[in-house]
């Protein structure tokens, strides 16, 4: 029975996976293949011997190799070109879904193998490949370890039905999807005009079109993970959180270990400690950390965007560092208040199709561009005239939503729920079976199908 529905498990995971483009699961396959049977290879080593040493960095050029030939390869030949004033030919090639979250889900483990702690659990090769495409989490994370879920796999009790888990399972994966469908649906909108039009934008419609990204991308990205743990549950088995209230971050070093949590333990783990992290004294600290971020946003996409989005993030963690080194302690007001600023500032670039465009909003934010306020705001901000603010109708706007009294009601409703109201995770710590739950997440369930008459990919499917 338990080896059926794994097998049943795995094959509804590649069909989840192959039903959107079939011609990329031989890829997926022959990654995990590949990564199982390196591995099992490096395991029959010595932990930290010459050749398991050989073998883990062949399975990471392996992998490293898949994803820069289909991520990287047509940015570093387009970068060659505008460096060298070359006319090398751009390879068309189509970024095969997932594809950064299950290579970096297989080097870990190949990682782990090397220095020894996947030896004391048995893996065989259906367990290992359910490991790695399990459908809740293969799209966009979490990013799984292999003692996270491999070992679930092994218990009976994973494949006996239990009503709670599945009845915790529908109520969470709900407010996953009332995440994307009722806010950052309804957000994105007041993005694409601002970013599409970035040399033409206001303050006002800069600051609008910034803050509905920042908002946007986080009840995104978090609603999918919260859809996915949710799903797991229904199958009795527990996925890593992914978020916890970044927005609530009184620092830059307290975001990271609130935003995309296991990515965040991968760049740590695998990346910053290898580096040497601060045991090599405080410049080399700081380089790691600068190394760690940048690579982290090249993770995120090839383009340059993501690499200054990955630098400030870096720089941002420097500063971070320095500080606490002085041992002057800021208040946490003051602390989230400048933390929620620098992320607002980095998601610009993050969200932007190039630099110069990002130039341009950061510019009309920064009131280098004058600040325009629409005539409305007259009664409460007059004393601003006296400052060099101007007032016009709002036909001045056009990038704007066309209600724009919604959009503020909207944007200050979210950012409320972000920053003062309890995540998900908290609410579900109070989850009991009772006609008020089940009144008030059907409610949620059935608005969410009510809004689902439009197509809107999750943004992390591009990476």
């Amino acid at each position: 029975m338990v080896r059926g529905a794994t097998v049943w498990l795995l094959l509804t995971s590649l069909f989840f996976y192959g039903y959107w483009k079939i011609s990329y699961l031989p890829l997926l396959i022959i990654s995990v293949l590949g990564n199982y049977y390196f591995g099992e290879y490096i395991k029959s080593s010595p932990p930290g011997s010459k050749p398991a040493k050989i073998l883990m960095w062949a399975g990471i050029c392996f992998n490293l190799g898949i994803l820069g030939y289909y991520k990287y390869a047509g940015f570093f030949i387009s970068s060659l070109n505008e460096i060298f004033q070359a006319n090398l030919a751009v390879p068309k090639i189509f970024l095969p879904l997932a594809i950064s979250f299950y290579s970096f889900t297989q080097i870990a483990y190949l990682v782990d193998a090397y220095q020894g702690e996947t030896k004391d659990y048995k893996y065989d090769l259906l367990s290992y490949s359910l490991f790695v495409v399990f459908f809740p989490q293969l799209i966009a994370g979490p990013i799984l370890r292999h003692d996270e879920l491999i070992p679930q796999l092994k218990q009976l009790k994973v494949f006996v039905f239990s009503h709670k888990n599945v009845a915790m399972g529908i109520a969470l994966f709900t407010l996953g999807l009332a995440k994307k469908v009722l806010i950052a649906d309804n957000v994105s909108p007041w993005v694409a005009g601002v970013f599409n039009n970035a040399n033409n934008v206001t303050f006002l419609e800069a600051w609008i079109g910034a803050l509905s990204y920042t908002f946007q991308l986080y009840f995104d990205f978090s609603g999918y993970s919260d859809m996915a743990i949710g799903l797991g549950w229904m199958f009795n088995l527990n996925l890593p959180i992914n978020f916890n209230s970044p927005y609530k971050a009184i620092s830059i070093i307290d975001f990271w270990r609130r935003w995309h949590i296991t990515l965040s333990n991968f760049l740590r783990d695998y990346l910053y400690i290898p580096l040497g992290g601060s045991r090599r004294g405080e410049v080399r600290r700081y380089a790691n950390l600068l190394m760690t971020m940048l690579l982290g946003g090249l993770w995120h996409g090839a383009g340059w965007t993501y690499i200054i989005w990955g630098g400030m993030q870096g720089t941002y963690l420097m500063i971070n560092h320095g500080w606490r080194k002085l041992g002057i302690k800021l208040p946490a007001f003051f602390g989230w208040v400048i933390t929620f600023l620098a992320v607002i500032f980095s998601w610009v670039v993050f969200r932007a199709t190039n630099i110069n465009d990002a130039v341009a909003i950061w510019q009309a934010m920064l009131g280098m561009k004058g600040i325009v306020l629409v005539n409305d705001f007259k009664s409460v901000l007059f004393w601003l005239s006296g400052l060099g603010v101007q007032f016009e109708s709002w036909r001045e706007f056009p990038y704007l939503p066309e209600n724009y009294k919604f959009s503020f009601i909207v944007l200050i409703s979210v950012f409320f729920i972000a920053t003062l109201t309890p995540n998900t995770q908290e609410i579900m710590q109070k989850f009991k079976p009772s006609w008020w739950w089940s009144l008030w997440i059907s409610g949620l369930a059935i608005a969410c199908l009510l809004s689902l008459n439009r197509v809107s990919e999750f943004l992390y499917f591009q990476f």
